[in-house]
């Protein structure tokens, strides 16, 4: 794995050990807590850019062609079975 790679991933899954974190901290008190509700908007946000940008590196990398959207991303690696159909039917349900 190049860094682009790793950096991606680490960032993702910073992300999500975050969302964590701040969820278990308020998992009662969420929907008053306007702060923690942001803190974990803001990192799945992050979370999903950051694996856009790692499915459009791998695309172009591997020359699996010109995604049209980011939902196109996904099918490109599900097509070129560099993702899981499971994998890929979840991350393109969050685009339909």
């Amino acid at each position: 794995m190049n860094d682009v790679v790793i950096n991606k991933i680490a960032t993702i899954e910073r992300c999500l050990q975050r969302i964590n974190v701040v969820y278990a901290e308020v998992a009662d008190n969420l929907s008053t807590d306007f702060t923690r509700q942001d803190s974990i908007v803001l990192n799945l946000q992050r979370a999903c850019e950051a694996s856009i940008d790692l499915a459009n590196y791998v695309n172009k990398q591997q020359k699996l062609g010109i995604p049209q959207s980011s939902r196109d991303a996904f099918e490109l690696l599900f097509k070129a079975v560099l993702l899981p159909e499971e994998v890929a039917v979840n991350l393109k349900r969050w685009w339909d």
